[in-house]
Formats: structure tokens, C-alpha cells, sequence
């Protein structure tokens, strides 16, 4: 039996002080970014699209419009916001800088709340530099784990390592490869660890100097560095980030492609802030 006033599992109610933080959260946000140049965008719910930014349509809560085409609820803001931005606003608006403050929904009854952006044309420095001002607004200082998609991209294509072998990060299957230099690849956890870039092929030495460059870049002290971090999100490319800690993420972000536009972008996971912001609250 369920009970009325029960909730999905998944789903998030706030009340009373959650509420209220949540609200001031978003309020905060909203004002930095608008000092900033951005503009706010809200959109649909449903989107005809979200699969193109999965590598499956299993996240994805799907129904059908009133001419039966399949759509589903809106599980990834990004790709819609670059879509609408540069196609449909195209001609009414020359803004590059857009943010949103809205929930995402994935199957089968998950509810994520998020303070995002989206810069066309911007760069992976200002997103994730941003990404660090709106958390330290809120006293959420977490680790920043840098990392670049390209190369466990390169690792599977170029030298056979299975994919779910490194997003899963299976040591063993990874070192099975036999690869004289992947050893030191994995072992690599901050900027001073890559050390001699000679040690890698020419191509992974090119991709693990971004990482090198940007570090150099970024204003943060807890920066950690993850080569063979693999991000689910189609649209990535090159460099990304995380912010977490412990077992709670509070921001991801980085650079893509969606549609022949080049862009970067962030997410503060807003429920993950809420519940930090109320823990720190009770033990004041």
C-alpha cells in the first residue's frame, strides 16, 4: 500500500529551513552570475533530444507527445540550453553566457536540483573558476579533481584498453595492457606527479599537458588530478571536472561540442550543497 503522503524514492521534498536555504542557495547564485554577464533561461520539461547526450536511453524517463514522438523529461539541461541558445534565440539574442536554475529527472524516480551555466564559446578556466566562486559563497570549499576525457578515450581506441575496464578503474585489466608507461599514468594524483612528459606518447603528453596548464591557471588550493576519469555525458571531449567531498559531488563541468558549438559549462548539484549548508547549520 502507499500511503498519500508518501514521496517516490528519489524525489526531494524541502520545508521549513531546507526550504529557505535552498532558496537563498539559488537566490545568491542567481545574483553572482548576473554580476557576472549571464542571463538567465528556463526550459521545457520535455525535450525531444536528451538521448543524443546519453550512451543509452536507460537514465532517461520516457513518454509520448499528443502526435506520439517519443520524448522524455528533461535529464541533462546542457544540450537543450546550447540547442535553444543557438538556434532558436539565435536571431532575438546575441548573449553568450546563460544560466539556469532547474531540476533534472532520471528514471526511474530520481530528482536532482541544480544551479547551472552554459558559455558559448567560453572557456573550461571560467566555468570551473566560477564553479569555485559560487561554492565558496556558500563556505563549500570541496576537492577539485581535474581531469581530460581524451585520454582514457585514446587508451581505448589507440591502445586497446577496454573502456569499462577504466571506468570502472580495474587496475589489473588496465595494466594487463602491457604498456611500459601506464603504470606512472595511473599512479598520477596531482600536477607534480606527471613530471617528465617524455615518459608518455606523444599523444597522451599532449592531452596531459592541458591538464598540466590549467591547473597552473586555477585560483584553488585542493586540486587533485585524475588522467583516466571517464564522464558519462556523450558531448565531453577534452578537459573536466568534479567537486566533491567524501561521497557527496557538488559540481561538475567542462568543455564539449553540441553541434559543431564549442562551449563550456557547469553544474552545482544543489540538493548535495542543501544538505552540507544545513550539516554545517547544526554543528555551529
Amino acid at each position: 500500500m502507499i500511503f498519500a503522503h508518501e514521496i517516490p524514492s528519489g524525489s526531494h521534498l524541502y520545508f521549513g529551513e531546507s526550504a529557505k536555504v535552498k532558496r537563498m542557495m539559488e537566490h545568491g547564485s542567481a545574483l553572482l552570475l548576473e554580476k557576472e554577464g549571464y542571463q538567465e533561461i528556463s526550459t521545457p520539461l520535455f525535450s525531444y533530444h536528451q538521448h543524443e547526450s546519453f550512451g543509452s536511453k536507460k537514465p532517461l524517463v520516457r513518454l509520448n507527445d499528443a502526435a506520439n514522438h517519443e520524448v522524455s523529461l528533461r535529464a541533462d539541461s546542457t544540450a537543450d540550453v546550447v540547442r535553444i541558445v543557438t538556434k532558436r534565440l539565435g536571431r532575438s539574442s546575441d548573449a553568450k553566457r546563460w544560466f539556469y536554475i532547474q531540476p533534472i529527472f532520471t528514471f526511474p524516480t530520481t530528482e536532482q536540483h541544480q544551479i547551472g551555466a552554459e558559455l558559448i564559446g567560453g572557456s573550461f578556466e571560467e566555468a570551473c573558476q566560477t564553479s569555485i566562486t559560487l561554492l565558496s559563497h556558500q563556505r563549500i570549499t570541496p576537492i577539485l579533481q581535474i581531469a581530460n576525457i581524451a585520454i582514457p578515450r585514446l587508451l581505448n581506441e589507440k591502445y586497446g584498453i577496454d573502456l569499462d575496464a577504466i571506468k570502472s578503474m580495474h587496475i589489473e585489466a588496465i595494466t594487463a595492457s602491457g604498456l611500459e608507461w601506464i603504470e606512472k599514468l595511473i599512479t598520477i594524483h596531482k600536477v607534480e606527479d606527471i613530471g617528465d612528459l617524455y615518459d608518455f606518447p606523444e599523444d597522451i603528453a599532449y592531452e596531459l599537458k592541458k591538464i598540466q596548464q590549467i591547473a597552473a591557471k586555477i585560483d584553488y588550493k585542493r586540486i587533485v588530478i585524475s588522467p583516466l576519469y571517464y564522464a558519462q555525458m556523450r558531448y565531453y571531449d577534452s578537459l573536466l571536472f568534479r567537486m566533491f567531498e567524501e561521497n557527496s559531488l557538488f559540481a561538475t563541468g567542462g568543455i564539449y561540442e553540441i553541434d559543431e558549438v564549442r562551449a563550456a559549462g557547469f553544474a552545482i548539484y544543489t540538493d548535495a550543497c542543501v544538505e552540507k549548508l544545513i550539516q554545517k547549520g547544526t554543528n555551529a
